[in-house]
C-alpha cells in the first residue's frame, strides 16, 4: 500500500512555499507509483487543503492546491483531503487502511505494510509516519520521494537538506524503514 501526501503544485517552483529538491522528489515519486501500479497494490493520495483566512499556501481554489501531474492519481485511486499535518486526523484514512489489511489476512497473504512518500519531510510525512506507526501499521519512507524547506530556528539557518536527513534520521530510528525508491522498486 503506498500514501502519497500533498505532492501538491505549491510546494515547486512558482508555487507558494517551494521546497528544497521537490522536482526530484516527484520524479522518484513518479517512479515508485509506476511500480505499485504495474504490481496492482492499492494507492491512496492524500490533499492537503488549507481553508482558513492566514493561509499562505494550499488556498482552495488556486492552482497550488492542485496534485502535481507527477503524482496524480489515475484511474479509481482515492484522494483524501486533510487540514492537518497527520494524514489520519479527520480523513477516514486509517478505517480504509484497516479494510485493506482485512482483505489482506483473508487472502493469507499477511498484515498490511505501507509506504509513504510525499512532502513536507519535516511535517506531513513526518506527522502521518509517526502515526501510523503509533497504529501499528508496518512504515517504510520512500527517502528520495520526500521533499523539505529551508527552516530556520534560533537564528540559524537550517538547509532544506538537513531539514529533510534530520527528520528522515528521526523516523528511522524508532518508526520506520527508511530507504530510497530504487530499494523499493528492486524485487526482494
Amino acid at each position: 500500500m503506498l500514501v502519497v501526501v500533498d505532492i501538491q503544485r505549491d510546494y515547486f517552483e512558482g508555487g507558494a512555499f517551494p521546497l528544497v529538491g521537490s522536482e526530484e522528489a516527484a520524479s522518484r515519486a513518479a517512479e515508485l507509483l509506476a511500480g505499485f501500479r504495474a504490481a496492482g497494490e492499492p494507492v491512496i493520495h492524500i490533499q492537503h487543503v488549507w481553508d482558513a483566512p492566514d493561509a499562505t499556501f494550499f488556498r482552495p481554489g488556486t492552482p497550488g492546491i492542485e496534485i502535481h501531474p507527477l503524482a496524480a492519481p489515475v484511474g479509481d485511486e482515492p484522494v483524501l483531503q486533510k487540514e492537518s499535518p497527520n494524514s489520519f486526523l479527520g480523513t477516514g484514512l486509517e478505517g480504509r487502511l484497516r479494510a485493506l489489511e482485512a482483505e489482506a489476512a483473508a487472502a493469507a497473504s499477511g498484515g498490511l505494510d505501507l509506504v509513504v512518500i510525499g512532502m513536507m519531510t519535516s511535517m506531513c510525512v513526518d506527522a502521518t509516519v509517526r502515526a501510523a506507526s503509533d497504529l501499528g501499521f508496518t512504515v517504510t519512507v520512500g527517502a528520495d520521494a520526500c521533499a523539505a524547506p529551508d527552516l530556520e530556528f534560533g537564528g540559524q539557518a537550517v538547509p532544506g537538506a538537513l531539514v529533510h536527513a534530520a527528520f528522515l534520521a528521526a523516523l528511522s530510528d524508532s518508526y520506520a524503514t527508511v530507504v530510497p525508491v530504487a530499494e523499493l522498486l528492486t524485487p526482494a
